[in-house]
């Protein structure tokens, strides 16, 4: 077959246009033309592959290393009333506490893209599980303020700093599983930590339950009451720590099953475009930043899913003032971020057997959710009658539709970097999507600002996306390689 070379000149930058380059030059013009080759690689179409069995195995612990930390990253939102009670805090420091996630993430997101590049996926998850086991001991070394806020915002951001394990997923879906699948792979992947975030919703509201409800009644006898005070922190700081021992354990738990098992690939690839070697980190970034189509996708899903994310986050904080309990606020949570890992597998699914409709897929999504959220902030600011089943339905239909999206969006950005590492692609486009919902955050830890912005900011970034998304070209340049052996 005939090959194309790809010339990038650094005065006149352009991304690809053909399927695979094989050869990627850089030319740098200066008294006459040099060309210095810095990547080769011929597209054989008659590569051996296979698909093994092992991949959901390896699948299965991955998703277990993503479920911990987002668990452990969304500790504090859930149980937020109890905590300010036990320890003296305030909204602003369980704000910062969920806000170590995009900080961390930050400072993280290209060291861990060069671990995935060079030295691989085992080494990647090993060192990911081993800060989240660090950062979860942390949280466990004492219950007495104020050395308590060190240690548990040390912790946080030590769990932080595993936080781009959220970007392997393409990584591995690409690496073990086939066209077929790829896709699901990374909408099941990308599910976990969301699963997580959900059962944290849950766990923590049953294991520190909300003893506030009574602290301000008041008895005939003062030192009565202030030994009911004293009784009832004591015993939420309690439940408090052993909450963090749990964690704590199970954390042990999943960084021991990825040191037994967790290869760094195959020992064949699966498709013919995992076979072809791909531009080394530097290069790749360079490629990457000159990707006008990446930047496009990035922004859409950058701003729009790094607020909502943490919306969610803090969605305990915004139902307070509308008399929804810390439990109730938990489970609604919890449903709507089930319901967004089932639509995330679903539509994934859809994807791998409907291909190179990803544009029509998230357009979709957009329009309903941003409906979605339209219904739900008009029932919150009482435009419109309110209920318990309507504000339920508004919130879940509403996550249910946003977070299908984001495996999506990982393949589309592969599809569109290719020949570029799944690994550098995705790191950037979650590192964007951190620093929404950092800023989100931010702002968040304005004293007295209250919490009618935050609905009005998500549903802005929504909406602000669709037109956005229309003008989208699609590329499906990986997907054209693996095609080749079929043909």
């Amino acid at each position: 077959m005939s090959t194309e070379k790809l010339l990038v000149n650094e005065e006149s930058p352009r991304t690809y246009q053909s399927i695979y380059p094989a050869e990627v030059t850089v030319t740098t013009v200066q008294d006459e033309i040099h060309t210095t080759v810095v990547h080769q690689s011929v597209i054989d179409p008659d590569k051996e592959t296979h698909v093994y069995k092992r991949r959901w195995y390896v699948l299965l612990v991955y998703c277990l290393v993503a479920f911990t930390q987002g668990g452990y990253w969304n500790t504090w939102g859930p149980i937020a009333a109890t905590s300010e009670d036990a320890f003296g805090w305030s909204d602003a420091d369980i704000a910062l506490l969920s806000n170590w996630g995009p900080i961390s993430y930050i400072l993280a997101a290209f060291a861990m893209s060069w671990v995935v590049d060079v030295k691989g996926l085992r080494w990647a998850c090993v060192g990911t599980a081993v800060m989240i086991a660090v950062g979860a001991g942390a949280r466990c070394i004492t219950d007495q303020p104020p050395y308590i806020k060190w240690t548990m915002n040390i912790g946080q951001m030590i769990n932080g700093l595993a936080g781009p394990v959220g970007a392997i997923p393409p990584v591995l879906s690409c690496i073990w599983f086939p066209t077929s699948q790829r896709v699901t792979a990374t909408g099941i992947t990308t599910s976990a930590a969301f699963v997580g975030i959900a059962v944290a919703m849950v766990i923590g509201p049953y294991m520190v339950p909300d003893r506030t409800t009574n602290a301000n009644s008041t008895t005939s006898n003062i030192s009565e009451t202030n030994t009911t005070d004293d009784d009832r922190i004591s015993q939420e700081r309690h439940d408090v720590m052993l909450y963090m021992y749990v964690e704590a354990a199970w954390a042990v738990f999943v960084l021991v099953l990825v040191l037994v098992y967790f290869p760094a690939k195959p020992p064949k690839p699966p498709t013919l475009s995992a076979s072809v070697e791909r531009m080394d980190f530097m290069t790749g970034a360079k490629c990457l930043v000159r990707n006008s189509k990446f930047w496009v996708i990035c922004a859409t899903y950058g701003i729009s899913l790094g607020v909502f994310n943490c919306w969610q986050s803090v969605l305990d904080v915004i139902l307070k003032p509308h008399n929804i309990h810390e439990d109730e606020a938990g489970w609604l949570g919890f449903y709507s971020i089930l319901a967004g890992c089932v639509g995330s597998v679903v539509l994934a699914r859809f994807a791998d057997v409907f291909s190179r409709h990803m544009k029509m897929f998230l357009l979709f999504l957009y329009i309903s959710g941003t409906a979605c959220f339209i219904w739900f902030t008009l029932l919150i600011n009482g435009t419109i009658p309110n209920s318990t089943y309507s504000l339920y339905a508004a919130i879940i239909l509403a996550t249910l539709l946003l977070n299908a999206s984001v495996p999506l969006y990982f393949e589309m950005a592969c599809e569109v970097t290719y020949p570029v590492s799944e690994g550098i692609t995705n790191f950037v486009l979650t590192l964007v999507n951190n620093v929404g919902g950092l800023v989100f955050l931010l702002v968040n830890m304005i004293p007295h600002l209250g919490t009618a912005w935050e609905n009005w900011a998500c549903l802005g970034a929504i909406a602000s996306c669709i037109p956005v998304l229309f003008l989208i070209k699609e590329n499906y340049n990986r997907l054209e390689v693996d095609e080749i052996k079929h043909k």
